[in-house]
């Protein structure tokens, strides 16, 4: 079933509200997911301030301690923090994601990385949703957008690294709705082309897909078509990027989804409860997405790239 939220905000007034909004939208699709839940927080100022970047893992590794082993590894780094959300540990420094990740690599080695990026913190665990976004102190949370996911899982075990969304990219993520018949085959073929994975997770694999995809020079909506085209099931996708979002159903719209666009925020959600609670949704542009057809907005101009945008609108 799964239960999927995403915001991204327009109006840079309402960045300081990202966090609270977002926690209302998540607290109404717990029902869809009591299993699990994950955040993709984009653009915070205590997560990811300006010329830091963050990488999240998977690790019960003292936090002190393992600050220590990344600093001997990264003396050029300054104010490397460590912060333990959980099974979540947040890592974050003035140094280049890629470099970051390599250091949390040696200093963990065969521990699970589930984010990374300069823009977004990833924050995933096992548990009821609303009481993991307290122990992340979501509502204290400013920036300019957030993806979220309540799970129920079906083609794996419950676990954090099975969890949405999946950041398997810098800044690239992506939660899912509903489940992929061929991806075995699929990550066969990803493997020979080698692409790694951390998990059985079909989800994992059209994350890795549309990262392969974007490597080899589409941008995100080229990639989401492609991935149309590969992938067999029901689903419903929303895909984040430093500056973009973006939604696609499969082609017979299986999985619930309806978006809410105004001048202030554009929202997607899996029910329309989670999007009642938002500033302005009296006078939102309410749609249900169409079938098979992608939709992208940036952050900078908040255009939606979608020419039936008007013919979907309800």
């Amino acid at each position: 079933m799964c239960g999927i939220a995403a915001l991204q905000i327009r109006n840079p007034a309402l960045r300081a509200d990202l966090g609270d909004l977002m926690h209302g939208m998540l607290c109404e699709i717990v029902e869809r997911g009591p299993d699990s839940a994950g955040l993709a927080l984009y653009g915070s100022d205590r997560l990811t301030p300006e010329g830091w970047s963050a990488v999240t893992v998977i690790s019960d590794a003292d936090p002190g301690v393992l600050a220590d082993e990344l600093r001997a590894l990264l003396p050029e780094a300054d104010g490397l923090t460590v912060v333990a959300y959980a099974e979540s540990v947040l890592v974050g420094a003035t140094v280049e994601a890629s470099a970051l990740e390599r250091a949390v690599r040696v200093a963990l080695p065969g521990a699970s990385i589930i984010g990374r990026g300069s823009h977004v913190a990833v924050l995933k665990g096992v548990g009821h949703p609303v009481e993991l976004a307290d122990t992340y102190r979501l509502t204290e949370i400013t920036g300019t957008q957030a993806l979220s996911h309540t799970r129920m899982a079906t083609e794996s075990a419950v676990t954090a690294v099975g969890a949405h969304p999946f950041t398997v990219a810098e800044d690239l993520c992506l939660v899912h709705n509903g489940s992929f018949s061929n991806h075995a085959s699929i990550r066969r073929w990803l493997r020979a082309e080698g692409v790694e994975f951390d998990s059985e997770n079909d989800s994992e694999v059209a994350a890795r897909f549309i990262a392969w995809r974007m490597a080899q020079g589409d941008d995100l909506k080229t990639a989401l078509e492609a991935l149309q085209g590969v992938f067999d099931g029901f689903y419903t996708l929303v895909v984040t990027t430093a500056d973009s979002m973006a939604v696609v159903r499969d082609p017979i719209a299986c999985k619930p989804a309806i978006i809410a666009e105004t001048d202030d925020w554009i929202a997607m959600a899996s029910e329309y409860r989670a999007l009642a609670g938002l500033p302005g949704i009296e006078d939102a542009r309410i749609f249900e997405p169409s079938p098979g057809v992608v939709y992208t907005w940036s952050i900078t101009d908040g255009a939606i790239q979608t020419p039936v945008l008007e013919e979907a609108v309800r």
